[in-house]
């Protein structure tokens, strides 16, 4: 029999899926490495490889068998031909724009550990879809409300989210586009450089984000009577905001956010929420030559009184604080045990803190490869940005499917 390469599921799957491999039809305990690519959008390449030796029956299951040192990860790692993949262009990152279209997998067998790949033995390839059968994708342009609504399949109402992102420019859909799939209404809400929004706003208003609320609650499929944020960093904070300020948020999960207005001031009626400085001449050199900046700027729990905290204390949501320990952007995880130790002092108990080891500071949804050395999102210089390969990849796991659990408690 010829050496094969089995997948389940066999020819596409949903990119925060498992996806099993296996080799069939190789010779008893002959040595083989595995490699797996993808081109982004771009063309830019990201690579993976393993070194794997088969059973004695001449079967290589993954979920069975470890990787051997040398490759791009060792030890029992179903996953690692995903979360191991890395750009072959220096601090690429991997982004989904097109969520419409799937990221196309290339897996290979070839023979050998060598550091010249040997023979190729088997091939094969498969798709890494954002969109199950039957979510709707819908472009919004309501009033100023610049989206794009992700239904889940059916007629049904669903849980309502909207997934706000980080600095970085337009609409950002892949979190909202998998959400859906998991039965989440969800939009994503961009709020500057696109379209016709700001390209450089001097404040955000939160206006704008309580008409994509209401939006959403006046939906005939999403289920009321309340909305969940879920925000990353820049978006974090926004989440954060609207939830001090507005009605109807019942829950926010918030992933490695700054608790204070940073960069750009909040605005609400007549309220201001001025930013908080930051230093960039406080960034730090590394060993390895890239900078540093989690340092960077006051500390407002030392400064009491500080007119750039967000006024947690004044929102009615439940909150999730999803932090990465090895956060070197935002001192996340000291930002949000601080601020419920201020919640605590006022008898409050409407959160939970995640807080995640190996995690640096972008938390994707499972299976996307670590960005840990890459543009700092404010001062695009390059950066360190933190994280391990290997624990990431756990925490994806995990932070993925506590951010459901906890939406569908609350929502």
């Amino acid at each position: 029999m010829a050496p094969g390469i089995r997948l389940s599921p066999a020819a596409r799957s949903l990119f925060d899926e498992p996806l099993a491999i296996a080799v069939q039809g190789l010779g008893p305990r002959q040595q083989v490495t595995l490699r797996t690519s993808l081109r982004d959008e771009t063309g830019e390449l990201f690579q993976a490889s393993a070194r794997y030796q088969a059973g004695d029956d001449g079967e290589l299951d993954l979920a069975r068998c470890a990787a051997l040192p040398g490759g791009s990860f060792s030890g029992l790692e179903p996953m690692g031909p995903l979360w191991a993949l890395q750009p072959q262009k220096p601090f690429w990152r991997l982004v989904k724009r097109d969520v419409q279209s799937p990221f196309l997998l290339q897996l290979e067998v070839l023979e050998g550990h060598g550091e010249r790949p040997g023979r190729l033995l088997a091939q094969a390839q498969h798709e890494r879809a954002f969109l199950r059968d039957g979510v709707r994708r819908v472009p919004v342009r309501e009033g100023r409300i610049r989206a794009t609504l992700f239904l889940p399949p059916g007629e049904g109402t669903f849980p309502g989210i909207i997934d706000i992102h980080g600095f970085g420019r337009g609409l950002s859909e892949h979190r909202a586009s998998l959400l859906a799939n998991h039965g989440f209404a969800t939009l994503a809400l961009a709020y500057y450089q696109f379209e016709d929004l700001p390209q450089e706003p001097k404040e955000l208003h939160l206006e704008y984000f309580e008409e994509a609320v209401n939006y959403m609650l006046q939906h005939s499929q999403v289920k009321g009577p309340g909305v969940g944020l879920l925000g990353s960093s820049k978006g974090g904070e926004v989440s954060l905001a609207m939830a001090a300020f507005l009605k109807n948020i019942k829950a926010v999960a918030s992933l490695n956010a700054p608790v204070v207005a940073t960069c750009i001031p909040f605005s609400y009626k007549d309220k201001i929420i001025p930013n908080l400085a930051l230093h960039e001449h406080r960034a730090k050199l590394t060993n390895s030559k890239f900078l540093d900046y989690s340092d960077i700027s006051d500390d407002v729990f030392q400064a009491p009184g500080n007119q750039s905290l967000i006024p947690l204390e004044k929102a009615e949501a439940q909150f999730l604080f999803i932090v990465g320990q090895d956060d070197h952007v935002v001192k996340s995880e000291y930002f949000a045990t601080e601020v419920c130790k201020l919640l605590q002092a006022q008898g409050k108990e409407n959160f939970q803190i995640l807080s995640c080891p190996g995690t640096g500071h972008f938390i994707d949804p499972p299976f996307f490869p670590l960005y840990h050395i890459g543009s700092h999102p404010i001062f695009h210089k390059r950066a360190v940005l933190g994280g391990e390969p290997r624990a990431y990849s756990k925490v994806q796991v995990q932070a993925w499917s506590q951010i459901q659990a906890f939406f569908k408690k609350y929502l």
